[in-house]
């Protein structure tokens, strides 16, 4: 599942530019991104070269605010109660995302990580980029590490860069998706709801 404007509410890199006084500007390149209008790498770092100076405790800051989507926790709990794995891929940040994941048992997350020196953010980020090939390729190979059944897994996401994981899956969900997303999937979701996906999941 993808996490920012699907498992939660809020865009995370949004909400970190408006400590840095450019909100407005981050969050346009967010939509256009998320439309598909932009290379999604590129424009992640872009992004992140914005909020260079910013001191780690943000971070903090912006964790307090985020809120799971409505039914999100009880889309995961139907899922583990099933047997079944939620995993979390996204183009945001680890260190907002994990420790939300960690309070509903969910431990595969996979983010991007912040570069931070002397404590502040460099403007660059750690490590390989989650960008719609990593989320496609990560989708891949989490069905192969948990040995799953290729047509019972599903895939839930609400932007472009989610169209390749979408693809991969054996159900892909478009959850209050932007056009190019709904165009790939399989369903659509238009209710901000994520519990009206237990209803495709089969474990009932």
């Amino acid at each position: 599942m993808d996490v920012d404007s699907t498992f939660l509410n809020e865009e995370v890199i949004d909400l970190i530019a408006d400590h840095a006084g450019v909100g407005a500007q981050v969050a346009d390149i967010t939509e256009r991104a998320m439309a598909g209008q932009l290379d999604f790498a590129a424009s992640l770092a872009e992004r992140v070269s914005l909020l260079a100076g910013l001191p780690v405790s943000v971070l903090d800051a912006v964790r307090e605010r985020v809120t799971l989507t409505p039914g999100a926790a009880e889309l995961v709990a139907a899922v583990q109660a099933a047997g079944g794995v939620v995993a979390l891929v996204s183009g945001g940040f680890t260190a907002v995302i994990a420790p939300l994941a960690q309070s509903l048992g969910i431990t595969e997350v996979h983010a991007n990580g912040l570069e931070v020196s002397e404590g502040r953010l460099t403007g660059r980020t750690q490590g390989p980029v989650i960008d719609p090939g990593a989320k496609e390729r990560i989708f891949t190979e989490l069905v192969s590490r948990y040995d799953c059944d290729p047509e019972r897994t599903v895939a839930i996401g609400d932007g472009a860069n989610d169209i390749g994981m979408i693809g991969a899956a054996g159900l892909g969900v478009a959850f209050c998706a932007k056009p190019a997303l709904r165009a790939a999937a399989d369903v659509a979701i238009d209710t901000r709801d994520l519990a009206e996906a237990v209803r495709f999941l089969g474990t009932t």
